[in-house]
């Protein structure tokens, strides 16, 4: 499938729901590293979103490519690509408070988490597909739109 493929309704509708999805960046060695992350969807991007200071950050501002994996059950939508890094405080401030308000729906919970991010340095990495997979629901769902 292409990157175009995340603009498709069924992945669209897979993805847009609150899942914990997997990330796969390079270590320095050349071994992968993956991590659980929240994300956020966009037209044709896939944002995740991390505190500085941790190793996948520091993994994609040495080499861009990523494997990103949403999956419930065996039903999945995979995503290879690279990223771009948005450091600007502002945004990610704004794009990890409205990352977690998807996954976090209790009001006193997001509150505590958002005061907590505000302590940290955040950091945007968006997702820009160059191959986009998918498995059960999110692909038969695909394959029926195109009958």
């Amino acid at each position: 499938m292409s990157a175009d493929d995340l603009r498709s309704p069924a992945i669209r509708k897979f993805l847009d729901r609150p899942r914990f999805a997997t990330i796969a960046t390079i270590d320095p060695s050349g071994a992968p590293f993956t991590a659980v992350v929240w994300y956020s969807l966009g037209d044709s991007t896939i944002t995740v979103n991390s505190s500085a200071g941790r190793r996948w950050p520091a993994n994609l501002r040495r080499d861009p490519r990523i494997a990103f994996t949403a999956e419930a059950g065996y039903n999945y939508v995979t995503v290879l690509g690279r990223v771009t890094i948005d450091d600007d405080q502002v945004r990610a401030q704004q794009n990890m408070a409205e990352i977690a308000a998807k996954y976090l729906t209790d009001p006193k919970l997001l509150a505590q988490h958002i005061a907590d991010y505000q302590t940290q340095q955040r950091i945007i990495f968006e997702i820009h597909p160059e191959t986009v997979l998918a498995k059960g629901e999110p692909f038969d769902q695909r394959s029926l739109e195109r009958s």
